[in-house]
């Protein structure tokens, strides 16, 4: 296995099977998530499940988008949002990335983006961008950036801002993607206190990214954990996943510990299970969940390509 593959593989599997580990319990109020010794790919028969058509261990729209940009960036050598958007676009009409071709489970706002892309919008105006429009769907995806990049850190913030255009134009989403791979950032080098060190650093370079004062406050606001509940706007995401990561002994009980917050739950496992990959190693991850994600051919090529 080469160097970049061996660093990109513990947080993509991570992102990949808390992805798939949290779709068949997707739209569930909190009180409905089985106790979480008992959250497995397969859930309890008598559970409702989300998504019934779908085969257990198949990650959903936010796997396939990680890794629509992890190949663009690996084939531009840089993050070029035109290609990235392209591979977007064959996502949703053609199952790109998807496992079995088979794309369920579109978030509003990243349809409206799809539509706008197809009719020729620049794929930095294609996201909504309003306040409303702060859905999760770009934090979802961006781990790979993180993953792969090796430059300096105001390049990072920048590129996980720009990445989220296509999709979800509003600064918020921005900061919050930009905080999401410093985060990672810091656990990647062994930081005891990743969180605090990606605060340090965002704030640090935020002005001379452009970010708003407000909308950096507004992300980082300590109060968010106050109310966190794992929906998919982009800040309760970032908060939900922080928590599960401050309660977690191991792989499990941070992905467990997301799901069970309800509601959004594939992507807070997704964004969760991203941070608890890179922590724990690809050891940490239980054998039977790596064993029984679906769609390995597609991650296998991506990462023997990475070298």
């Amino acid at each position: 296995m080469g160097q970049m593959s061996q660093r990109l593989r513990p947080g993509l599997e991570g992102l990949l099977i808390g992805d798939a580990l949290g779709v068949p319990y997707e739209f569930h109020d909190p009180l409905d998530i089985p106790a979480a010794s008992l959250i497995e790919f397969v859930p309890p028969k008598d559970f409702d499940r989300s998504h019934s058509d779908v085969p257990s261990g198949t990650w959903s729209d936010d796997g396939a988008q990680a890794l629509c940009l992890l190949a663009s960036l690996k084939h531009c050598g840089t993050l070029d949002l035109d290609d990235f958007s392209r591979r977007l676009v064959n996502w949703i009409d053609w199952g790109y990335m998807a496992v079995d071709g088979h794309v369920f489970d579109v978030g509003l706002q990243t349809g409206a983006a799809m539509q706008a892309l197809r009719s020729g919008a620049s794929p930095r105006k294609s996201g909504p961008a309003t306040e409303r429009s702060n859905g999760n769907g770009a934090l979802m995806r961006v781990l790979p950036l993180a993953l792969w990049h090796e430059g300096d850190d105001r390049s990072l913030i920048q590129m996980a801002w720009e990445q989220s255009l296509p999709t979800h134009g509003h600064p918020r989403s921005g900061v919050a993607c930009a905080m999401y791979c410093l985060w990672a950032r810091a656990e990647m080098a062994g930081s005891v206190q990743s969180w605090v060190d990606a605060e340090v650093v965002l704030r640090r370079e935020a002005p001379d990214v452009g970010f708003p004062d407000e909308e950096v406050e507004r992300v980082l606001d300590p109060v968010n954990a106050s109310a966190v509940s794992g929906t998919g706007y982009v800040v309760d995401c970032l908060w939900s996943a922080k928590q599960a990561m401050d309660r977690a002994a191991d792989f499990s009980s941070a992905v467990r510990g997301a799901i069970s917050l309800g509601n959004d739950t594939d992507t807070t496992a997704a964004v969760t299970g991203g941070i608890a990959g890179i922590r724990f190693g690809l050891e940490g991850i239980p054998l039977a969940w790596r064993e029984a994600l679906r769609g390995r051919p597609l991650l296998e090529a991506l990462l023997n390509e990475a070298g």
